[in-house]
């Protein structure tokens, strides 16, 4: 019986299926002559430290090898702008919504452009309406004697009542100038207002000798001018003509002032009735304080005093923020004021605000306001009655400082006799 085949322990030596191709004996014998590959050798398990010499990296894991080379620092992109190649940033080919920004600049530009155009309105066509309403109520006379101009600014405003029953011209004025206050504002110095009493004695062109108020009712607001600017040596600028009577309607319009006088008065010319102090005083009351003269000790001097008084506290009040804020007290005020105004034909209400600018300085309790140095509060030459003579040699001297700037309060302080 024989023995069974030994199976061969080279792989692939082994019994084939019935079929399959045997092996060249060339092919068996190579490989039993290839040597067995080597086992390498187990890898050291790395170092837990950087090598002597060398500091790992920020981030650099310990035990991996360090790459000296220079990293390349990716691109910078700012946050929310698309990669290259897409339309989103995100690989989607959807657009990109709409920015908010361009719809909040619209939104702003509606609220800004009505803000704006109210701006408009308030800066410059109200303004200019009131300049043109105020113009509409002004009346003009021809007043200017055309010499030639002295420097700095001067106005001549002249006080003017109409007549009541029961006085004569020379008290209420009728045709005269009941108030004469010649306002200069030079180039440089100090603005001065200096009040002419109406019975100063002085020369009027034409007529000679007599009461500076006659020349008024001998030749108007012309010969007026004319007269002033002889005496003074100043040029007229402007002239202003107040009726007195318009006082009323303009402390109406503010809602009275306050008044003080340190008297106590009952006085049937003027019609006043005043205990001495000071008194929150309407239209009437304010009308009838500029007129009283006859029971103030100072006579005419007193009277213009008190008149500037209420000048001065109309300008305040006009000048307060309620009506500055206040169109419906602005639009009033204006007309109020211009329709008790007379101006010679250059000078307009824009005008007399640029004037009312500084006036409200001389009229404060810096401001410079006094008479030329006066002589005689009664000097009687003649047929023309009680008059007011003035220094005719401190006269020139007094009106040389003020045409200068120069003139202070101590040249004002002591002229009265």
């Amino acid at each position: 019986m024989s023995k069974p085949a030994r199976r061969s322990a080279t792989p692939g030596t082994g019994p084939k299926p019935a079929g399959a191709s045997t092996p060249s004996a060339a092919r068996v014998a190579a490989n039993q002559e290839r040597p067995a590959p080597r086992e390498s050798a187990p890898a050291s398990p790395p170092p837990s430290y950087a090598p002597r010499g060398e500091r790992p990296r920020k981030n650099q894991p310990l035990g991996l090898p360090i790459d000296d080379r220079p990293q390349a620092r990716p691109a910078s992109r700012p946050e929310g702008r698309p990669q290259p190649g897409t339309r989103n940033g995100n690989g989607s080919g959807a657009p990109p919504p709409r920015p908010p920004r361009a719809r909040k600049k619209f939104r702003k530009r509606r609220v800004i452009i009505p803000i704006l155009v109210i701006l408009l309105v308030v800066l410059i066509a109200w303004p200019s309406y009131l300049v043109w309403y105020g113009n509409s109520k002004l009346s003009h006379t021809d007043a200017l004697s055309g010499a030639p101009n002295t420097p700095g600014k001067t106005v001549l405003f002249a006080g003017t009542d109409r007549k009541v029953e029961g006085m004569d011209d020379e008290e209420i004025g009728g045709q005269r100038s009941d108030s004469i206050m010649l306002v200069h504002i030079p180039e440089s110095g100090n603005a001065s207002l200096i009040s002419l009493p109406r019975d100063s004695y002085v020369v009027i062109p034409g007529y000679g000798p007599g009461k500076l108020n006659s020349a008024y009712s001998r030749g108007g607001p012309e010969l007026l001018v004319e007269t002033v600017e002889n005496l003074s040596g100043l040029t007229v600028d402007h002239y202003v003509e107040v009726g007195m009577d318009g006082i009323q309607e303009l402390v109406d319009a503010v809602g009275g002032v306050e008044l003080c006088y340190d008297h106590d008065v009952s006085d049937s010319y003027s019609g006043l009735e005043w205990e001495a102090g000071c008194h929150h005083s309407d239209g009437e009351t304010a009308l009838a304080f500029t007129r009283m003269r006859y029971q103030d000790p100072l006579g005419d001097i007193g009277r213009t005093a008190r008149q500037r008084q209420v000048i001065a506290k109309v300008m305040n009040e006009v000048l307060t923020v309620s009506t500055l804020v206040n169109p419906v007290k602005q639009h009033e005020l204006v007309g109020s004021t211009a329709s008790v105004l007379r101006t010679d034909p250059d000078t307009s209400i824009f005008d007399l605000g640029r004037i009312a600018i500084p006036m409200r300085g001389i009229l404060g309790a810096d401001g410079i306001i006094g008479t030329p140095p006066i002589l005689d509060m009664n000097y009687r030459p003649g047929n023309v009655g009680s008059t007011v003579l003035l220094d005719p040699e401190g006269t020139d001297e007094f009106f040389a400082k003020v045409a200068d700037g120069s003139i202070t309060q101590d040249d004002v302080a002591a002229n009265l006799p």
